[in-house]
């Protein structure tokens, strides 16, 4: 689903990564990232595509948001295994939406 997110400005979070074959906890761990972020202040929602790359955007009220999500204990663990364990490589871009606007019906 495409994220709804309010009038700009906002944030987004753009998490780029190319996996491991190591799949040992990466579901259950991405869903409860999600679960987790959902419930922190300034969230404002998400999307995710996995191929061969694998791009995640979060969206955000604030930089402050961004900064307590990336210092929550659970998701720096999450982190730490993503390094170790499950990323061959990755990128994280922090971006200022300052307009966004969008095709409300799907066409078939």
């Amino acid at each position: 689903m495409i994220a709804q997110t309010p009038e700009p400005p906002y944030y987004a979070v753009i998490f780029t990564s190319v996996r491991t074959a190591v799949e040992d906890d990466y579901q259950a761990t991405a869903l409860r990232m999600v679960e987790l972020a959902e419930t922190m202040p300034g969230y404002l929602g998400h999307e995710s595509a996995r191929n061969e790359l694998g791009i995640t955007i979060s969206y955000w009220t604030d930089k402050a948001s961004i900064r307590a999500w990336k210092q929550h204990a659970e998701h720096q663990i999450a982190q730490e295994r993503g390094n170790k364990e499950w990323y061959l490589a990755y990128k994280t871009r922090i971006c200022l939406v300052e307009r966004d606007y969008d095709q409300t019906t799907y066409k078939h």
